[in-house]
C-alpha cells in the first residue's frame, strides 16, 4: 500500500507541478508578450517545461523514493586507487575503496534506504582499503547482506565477514583467509649487469625487502612477521563476523571453496540467487523490496579519465590474449 500510495505521489507532484509550470510559461511568454515574443512563445513554453518536468522529477524522487534496499558494488582489485594511478592498467579499473564506502555511508544517510545489499565480484586486494570498506558495512544501521557472484576471496571475504549475512551461488569462489607479501630477487642479475648496491640507511630493518641485495634470515624473519600479524588480524576479523573459532578458520589453510563447500563449513549463510536475496529481504523487512544501485560520485573529467584508463586495459588486455593466447587467471592475492 505504501509503495502505492508513493507512485501516486510521485504522479502528482510531476503531474500538478508541470501543469502549474505550463500556465505560468503561457502566461508569461505568450499572453503579456509583444508579437515578436508570441511567434517564439510556443517553443519557450515547452522548453520551460521540460526543464521544470526535470527538476520536478528530481524533487519527487526525494520525497517519494522507489527504493527501500541500497545495492553497492564491490568488483574487481581493492585497491586504495581503484588500480587508476598506474600508467598501465593492470587490472580491470574499478571503483577505489574510498569512493565504495562513501557509497555505503551515502545509502545510511538516505532516510529511504533500510537495508544494504554489498555486491561482491573481487579476488581480493590491499588489507586496509578492504578494512575501510569492511568498516563502512559495520557502520550501516540496518539490515547489511554481502552477494558474492563469480569470486568472492581474500580481502573481499575479510569485507562479507563483516555483513549481517553472505550468500554465494553454488558455483562461487570464496575464501582465501590469508595474506601474501612478495618481493623480486634481482641481486644475481644485478651482479651480472656489473650493478652494485650501497646501502645509507637509519636503522637496522629500513631497506629490508630491497629487490638489488640478497635477503638475510634476520630481515626474512622480520617481514614474516609483518605477513603473520596481517594474518592474525584477518582470522580475529572473520571469527568476529562469522562466530566461528579461530581453529576453524585457521584449518582453511587460504583455500579457496565452492559455494556449496563453503555453506557446510559455515563461510556463508545461504545458497541462492539475487533474486533469493531479495526474498530473503522482503520477508526481513515486512514490505516489497526495490534496489537502488549506488555509483560513486565524480566529476564529469574523472568519468572521462576512468573511462580512458578502461579502454587501455582492455586494449592491452586483447593485445596480451593475442600474443599468448591465454585468457589469463584470477589473482586471488591479498596483498599486503
Amino acid at each position: 500500500m505504501t509503495d502505492t500510495n508513493d507512485r501516486l505521489g510521485r504522479f502528482l507532484l510531476v503531474a500538478g507541478g508541470t501543469l502549474v509550470t505550463l500556465v505560468a510559461a503561457w502566461l508569461l511568454f505568450v499572453e503579456f508578450a509583444a508579437d515578436l515574443a508570441d511567434l517564439l512563445g510556443i517553443l519557450l513554453v515547452f522548453a520551460f517545461a521540460a526543464g521544470a518536468v526535470r527538476m520536478l522529477a528530481n524533487v519527487a524522487g526525494s520525497q517519494f523514493p522507489a527504493y527501500n534496499v541500497a545495492e553497492v558494488g564491490v568488483e574487481g582489485p581493492i585497491t586504495r586507487d581503484g588500480g587508476g594511478n598506474a600508467p598501465i592498467p593492470s587490472g580491470p579499473v574499478g571503483a577505489t575503496a574510498d569512493e565504495i564506502a562513501d557509497q555505503i555511508d551515502r545509502a545510511d544517510d538516505d532516510p529511504a534506504v533500510d537495508a544494504l545489499l554489498v555486491k561482491l565480484n573481487t579476488p581480493g586486494g590491499e588489507v586496509v582499503p578492504s578494512e575501510d570498506i569492511r568498516n563502512a558495512a559495520e557502520r550501516f544501521d540496518g539490515p547489511t547482506v554481502a552477494y558474492a557472484t563469480d569470486v568472492c576471496a581474500s580481502g573481499g571475504y575479510w569485507i562479507a565477514s563483516g555483513c549481517d549475512e553472505i550468500w554465494a551461488r553454488e558455483p562461487s569462489i570464496v575464501g582465501s583467509i590469508g595474506v601474501i607479501g612478495s618481493r623480486p630477487n634481482v641481486a644475481d642479475l644485478a651482479d651480472r649487469l656489473g650493478v652494485s648496491y650501497e646501502q645509507f640507511t637509519a636503522g637496522e630493518y629500513k631497506d629490508a625487502g630491497t629487490p638489488l641485495k640478497e635477503i638475510d634470515d634476520e630481515e626474512r624473519k622480520y617481514l614474516q612477521s609483518l605477513i603473520d600479524g596481517l594474518y592474525d588480524r584477518f582470522v580475529d576479523r572473520v571469527a568476529e563476523g562469522r562466530e566461528l573459532s579461530e581453529g576453524e578458520i585457521r584449518d582453511t589453510e587460504a583455500r579457496i571453496y565452492l559455494g556449496t563447500e563453503a555453506a557446510e563449513m559455515g563461510l556463508i549463510d545461504e545458497i541462492g540467487t539475487r533474486e533469493d536475496v531479495t526474498d530473503s529481504l522482503e520477508t526481513e523487512l515486512g514490505q516489497e523490496v526495490a534496489v537502488r544501485e549506488f555509483e560513486p560520485q565524480r566529476g564529469p573529467l574523472a568519468r572521462v579519465g576512468m573511462g580512458a584508463r578502461s579502454v587501455a586495459y582492455a586494449f592491452g588486455a586483447g593485445l596480451a590474449s593475442r600474443v599468448t593466447g591465454e585468457d589469463g587467471g584470477l589473482d586471488f592475492r591479498f596483498r599486503a
